[in-house]
């Protein structure tokens, strides 16, 4: 069999368009993932299985799949990146001043509700090391990890989002945020302490479109309390929940992180248990984690969320 040393970046290349085959399930969604032609990656897989000397996909059925010696040979490879990640931090972090610059990527209630604060921390812990804040949500937030345009990605847990156990990543969990009811001010169920789901059966409802998390956590909430809600407005935009429940034309549920800056006119009121509720994590290439910069944020993103 031919090394894989006669070409070490190739090699590296080729590689990392296997990963992103291993994770994509398909050579259109590897394209699109990588801003490649569907070409380019069926020529990315054919030379790495030239280069190596047996095939890394195989037919099956209508589809390309990989072969068990390509999900052998990516064992490996993840070692060989995470080990990478972990040299190129050890050397930007030589010296013993915590300074350079980290780009974090966040959905948009995580940049309104937790990063403020931690903002405040990292500045007080490290002052020379420069923080950039970007918006965005899985799956680009990791396309956008993965080429590193960004250092750290802040996500929840949902489709789009990489599995627990991607090799690819090391995980940090943020904790729970926890969705409340969003009544109008003069709401019947507005003096109450905590309100059960199934008392807002027959209310309209405010809710996102059901391709993002929260409302799905909505539709998977109220199924289990037993209803299907009626959703009059649909809208991904906290603030513009917010200001259609304050004027009276609909209830819905409303994650903490969104709650910083709610108009006049509507209250909001825990859900008796279970509470709806999504999952944050931060994510790095797995080696990074070892570098004393991204050490300080993660542990500063965990202490911003205390």
């Amino acid at each position: 069999m031919t090394p894989l040393s006669v070409d070490f970046m190739d090699d590296l290349r080729r590689l990392r368009v296997l990963r992103e085959f291993r994770e994509r399930g398909s050579v259109t969604a590897t394209a699109a993932a990588l801003h490649l032609t569907a070409s380019a990656v069926s020529q990315q897989l054919a030379g790495l299985s030239r280069h190596l000397g047996f095939p890394v996909t195989r037919p099956e059925g209508r589809r390309v799949v990989l072969t068990p010696r390509a999900r052998r040979l990516l064992d490996h490879a993840d070692a060989v990146f995470a080990r990478i990640e972990r040299a190129r931090h050890d050397l930007d972090s030589w010296d013993d001043v915590t300074h350079g610059a980290v780009t974090v990527g966040a959905f948009p209630t995580a940049i309104t509700g937790l990063l403020p604060r931690f903002l405040d921390r990292v500045r007080a812990a490290a002052s020379a090391l420069r923080i950039r804040l970007c918006e965005a949500e899985p799956p680009a937030l990791f396309d956008q990890l993965d080429a590193g345009r960004i250092t750290v990605g802040l996500a929840v847990s949902f489709a789009g989002s990489p599995a627990t156990a991607d090799p690819r990543y090391h995980r940090v969990d943020l904790g729970p945020d926890e969705l409340d009811a969003a009544l109008p001010a003069d709401h019947p169920l507005a003096g109450e302490e905590r309100i059960a789901l199934t008392a807002l059966a027959t209310e309209p409802w405010v809710s996102g479109d059901g391709q993002g998390c929260c409302g799905a956590i909505t539709a998977t909430a109220c199924a289990a309390a037993g209803f299907v809600p009626d959703i009059v407005h649909q809208t991904n935009d906290w603030q513009a929940v917010a200001q259609l429940v304050a004027h009276g034309h609909g209830v819905a549920l409303i994650p903490r992180l969104a709650q910083r800056s709610l108009p006049d006119g509507l209250v909001v009121r825990p859900i008796a248990d279970p509470a709806p509720r999504r999952h944050l994590f931060a994510a790095v290439p797995e080696g990074a984690q070892d570098s004393p910069v991204i050490d300080l944020v993660l542990t500063e993103l965990r202490a911003s969320r205390e």
